[in-house]
């Protein structure tokens, strides 16, 4: 993918971020979503506190109980820091800086050449350069939109380019999930079949003691899981408890079902 495609991503999901908090209203901005402790206005925050820093324009902060449940490690604690300063704001006043400061980023990107593009820069993963954060940024931006859509009923933004890279990631994590966290055996075979917006059929295999992708899906695998993209991305993501969507019916486990159990259990991985 070419960095201006990469920055393509960026504005179209920014400005889809921008159109749905124009119709939300204050109390829509402060209702919970499935990130513990976040509000929709607190999504939206953490969104463009990032960008902001690479403006070299960096957020303010402000001290923080060092008990809150859902504050994990360092990096969580920063990221709530800067949150916890813009509580006291309104939607409509977080709205405007968010479109400011993105609006500013794109123009800086815009006019970078291919050395800015390759200069160093850290990544979520480690050193890397502008060009390995971009991904990351589309990700985090385009999951926190639907942790901010799904609180407030509105749908949307599920089949852009945007939406389909974050898939892609999230599918790209599941032999590690499956080989790793749920430790298929040898010769298994998992599929995943999804519906919805950008639906897909998903195969891996463990061979030679790696799980990775198959070409095509065996006619009978050791399990398959069958769900939606939306459900499937959220567990990828930590955002709903495993047990509760198996339980419900959003995922149905066929064949293994030790095994589909283990898989569902284990798709976070982002924490």
């Amino acid at each position: 993918m070419s960095d201006t495609e990469l920055v393509d991503q960026l504005e179209q999901v920014w400005s889809s971020i921008a159109a749905l908090g124009h119709e939300l209203s204050e109390e829509e901005w402060k209702r919970p979503t499935e990130v513990p402790g976040w509000s929709v206005q607190d999504n939206l925050v953490h969104i463009y506190a990032m960008e902001a820093g690479l403006l070299g324009r960096p957020l303010e902060r402000v001290e923080i109980p060092d008990d809150l449940p859902h504050v994990k490690n360092d990096i969580g604690r920063q990221n709530e820091m800067v949150v916890a300063a813009r509580r006291d704001r309104t939607g409509a006043e977080t709205l405007a800086e968010f479109e400011e400061i993105t609006t500013a980023r794109v123009a800086q990107l815009r006019a970078y050449g291919p050395d800015d593009f390759a200069a160093e820069s850290w990544t979520p993963v480690g050193p890397g350069t502008v060009r390995d954060l971009l991904p990351f940024r589309v990700f985090d931006s385009w999951v926190h939109e639907q942790d901010m859509r799904r609180a407030t009923g509105r749908p949307g933004n599920l089949e852009s380019d945007a939406a389909a890279a974050a898939l892609e990631r999230v599918i790209g994590a599941m032999p590690y999930v499956i080989g790793k966290k749920a430790g298929a055996p040898e010769g298994a075979t998992v599929v995943f079949a999804l519906d919805g917006p950008l639906g897909r059929t998903v195969a891996i295999g463990v061979e030679g003691g790696r799980a990775k992708p198959l070409d095509a899906a065996a006619e009978q695998p050791t399990v398959r899981l069958a769900t939606d993209t939306e459900t499937f991305v959220r567990l990828g993501c930590g955002r709903v408890d495993p047990d509760a969507v198996v339980a419900a019916g959003a995922v149905r486990i066929d064949g293994d079902d030790l095994l589909g159990g283990r898989i569902v259990e284990a798709m976070n991985f982002l924490f």
